[in-house]
């Protein structure tokens, strides 16, 4: 089954490198302009997080589809970090220790990475299901959301951060059912 990824437009947030996780942000009026710039294939059955800037992307791209919306595919809830850039938290100890783990600790008073990436693929295969036999799956997600379902199934296996996707691109996928392989970048 052909799925494609695609990370939601810019925010304000994202301009000014924010951790933007729980907070519901509409995309800014630069990353509406980025969008409607940027040539995208055919929507397959459509799949977005319930956050605002997820679904106005996906209006915008695919104005005559409806999205099925699954709360699981949301970003990260960056506890303590939302809302805040790297120079922001280089003086909270509490970062640091969060750096110096890899980004693998859980965020303080936020969300375990690990959870978040189980959740994530939790929401992946559900939205899956709902596809009928001999269609596709368009998702547009959070840039977090993609590197966790892609971390958990892409074949060859490559990190999380490998993963990591500009504002308003992704990636087109196929998926057997157990293993992705990505075939081309958006």
């Amino acid at each position: 089954m052909r799925v494609d990824f695609i990370r939601h437009g810019k925010t304000e947030g994202n301009l000014e490198m924010r951790y933007v996780g729980r907070t519901d942000e509409p995309l800014s009026f630069s990353g509406i302009a980025e969008l409607m710039k940027t040539d995208y294939p055919p929507c397959g059955v459509l799949i977005t997080s319930p956050m605002k800037r997820c679904i106005q992307t996906a209006e915008l791209i695919y104005p005559d589809k409806a999205p099925i919306i699954c709360d699981e595919l949301r970003e990260c809830d960056f506890g303590a970090f939302e809302g805040r850039n790297y120079i922001e938290l280089s003086t909270d100890s509490r970062y640091q220790k969060w750096i110096d783990s890899g980004g693998e600790s859980a965020f303080p008073e936020g969300e375990d990475p690990a959870d978040f990436k189980e959740r994530c693929a939790a929401g992946f295969l559900a939205s899956i299901a709902k596809v009928p036999e001999g269609s596709g799956a368009t998702f547009v997600v959070h840039g977090g959301t993609i590197m966790a379902i892609l971390e958990r199934f892409a074949q060859p296996h490559q990190g999380y951060y490998h993963w990591q996707v500009t504002n308003g691109h992704g990636f087109i996928t196929e998926f057997d059912g157990e293993k992705i392989t990505v075939t081309e970048k958006i």
